[in-house]
């Protein structure tokens, strides 16, 4: 895989980082596809229960790098549903959210642009409280345009992402936080995610992975089909194997040896 992502795999837990660091992890075609591959790549890995993401250098994503627009695909339509129900640039966001594990992302630095989207696509985000944020595409004449107002929706404000979005003004970690876009603050967030990342690592991971597919369609149900969707996930977990020494290892007293 390229150089511009890096994974590594310890105790169940892929640390992910962005690798463009001179660049403060800005995105150009070639990051873009090497995002993707990563996202492939860890689909493939049974045995990971947990992700962190975050970016090396001094920041998590800058967003756009601008010396990349001339590099471009313009021979395609961004109404081209090229992978699934998503373009590129959508797909390559969305791809975060869709991984069967949690993926936890630790925000240093600029996070603004596609960096915010990539950020809002995992399932928890620790940011650093001078992190430096911000729906950045209208300060070049564009909208967010990376599947983000579909994650969006599920814990901003409509007025707030309103404002954010018509305005692109860089707001930090800690008003992130009260904003709805961080869930944690940390002053080394990345400590902060493996911590987390390693107490998830420790449940059910069949569990884990049927409250997440759960929790992505909740935005999209009504409440009949939460509740089928709830029962459905429930019997498939129940009396399974990783259920039951879930159920022993606490009784015992003792660190539970679930299987993937």
């Amino acid at each position: 895989m390229s150089q511009r992502v890096t994974i590594s795999v310890e105790n169940h837990i892929a640390d992910v980082r962005f690798n463009r660091p001179e660049k403060m992890n800005a995105l150009d075609p070639e990051q873009i596809d090497a995002i993707i591959e990563a996202t492939e790549q860890l689909a493939q890995m049974k045995d990971v229960r947990a992700i962190v993401l975050s970016g090396n250098g001094k920041s998590f994503c800058a967003g756009l790098d601008m010396s990349s627009f001339t590099k471009t695909d313009t021979t395609t339509s961004l109404i081209d549903r090229t992978y699934g129900n998503a373009n590129k640039y959508q797909h390559v966001v969305l791809q975060w959210r869709r991984l069967a594990a949690p993926v936890i992302v630790a925000i240093h630095g600029a996070c603004v642009g596609g960096g915010l989207q990539f950020a809002s696509a995992g399932d928890v985000r620790i940011a650093a409280p001078d992190a430096k944020l911000s729906i950045m595409e209208m300060r070049w004449g564009l909208i967010p345009d990376m599947g983000s107002y579909s994650t969006w929706r599920s814990f901003v404000r409509d007025d707030i992402l309103r404002e954010l979005t018509y305005t692109n003004r860089i707001f930090t970690g800690e008003e992130g936080k009260e904003l709805g876009f961080v869930s944690h603050l940390a002053d080394d967030p990345h400590a902060r995610a493996m911590e987390l990342a390693t107490e998830i690592a420790g449940k059910n991971p069949d569990a884990i992975k049927a409250a997440k597919r759960l929790m992505n369609k909740l935005p999209d149900m009504n409440e009949d089909e939460i509740l089928m969707m709830e029962s459905v996930e429930q019997d498939k977990v129940a009396r399974a194997p990783n259920q039951k020494e879930a159920v022993m290892a606490f009784l015992e007293k003792r660190t539970a040896n679930f299987t993937d």
